[in-house]
């Protein structure tokens, strides 16, 4: 007899981020945490994603607000951070140093992080970009975590995927984000469902 199958505990995340994944200008439901959910609820996962998503947040504006941003209980995080340091111009070493206390924070309290990058915008010059770029790559593998590279990948620069400032994406925009990032996210799960 075949035994009956017991439904998987609902996985709970967090998505730690900015403007981007808070769904600036657009409807809750449209923002990137709720599209996300429920593309993977669609896949038969059964998962809550919160949006702790704050507009004009930078990698040190997440820091600040991190432990009540992440409850306990957390299974997971997605931090999404680092626009609006590459914007500000800000010392790409200040934006490592503050994302690494990140990690180290969520690390001390056993919480696993899918990393999403983020690249400076290319009119800040080869040196700047080179150094902010390479941040993300670096600790991602420094800490062995699950890495998205370009969190905008697919959409960067697409009048018809963004908004009018070319900054934020549409709604369409976010469902093009939640379909080239799913396959990350469906892997970072698989990680948190291991004992």
């Amino acid at each position: 007899m075949a035994q009956a199958q017991t439904p998987a505990r609902t996985l709970k995340l967090v998505v730690l981020g900015d403007s981007l994944s808070a769904g600036y200008n657009l409807p809750g439901n449209a923002a990137f945490p709720a599209v996300l959910e429920q593309a993977l609820r669609q896949k038969g996962v059964a998962v809550e994603i919160a949006n702790a998503g704050v507009s004009g947040d930078t990698v040190q504006g997440g820091l600040d607000r991190l432990d009540w941003s992440v409850p306990d209980g957390t299974d997971g995080v997605i931090v999404e951070l680092g626009a609006n340091d590459a914007l500000r111009g800000f010392d790409p070493a200040a934006t490592e140093k503050a994302l690494e206390e990140i990690l180290t924070r969520l690390k001390a309290r056993n919480v696993p992080v899918l990393l999403a990058g983020m690249y400076a915008p290319r009119n800040l010059g080869p040196d700047y970009t080179t150094r902010f770029d390479g941040i993300f790559k670096r600790l991602a593998d420094k800490y062995g975590l699950v890495f998205y590279p370009f969190f905008l990948d697919g959409i960067a620069g697409d009048r018809v995927l963004n908004q009018a400032d070319l900054l934020h994406p549409t709604a369409e925009g976010v469902r093009v984000i939640v379909a080239r990032i799913l396959p990350t996210v469906e892997r970072f799960l698989e990680t948190l469902r291991k004992p």
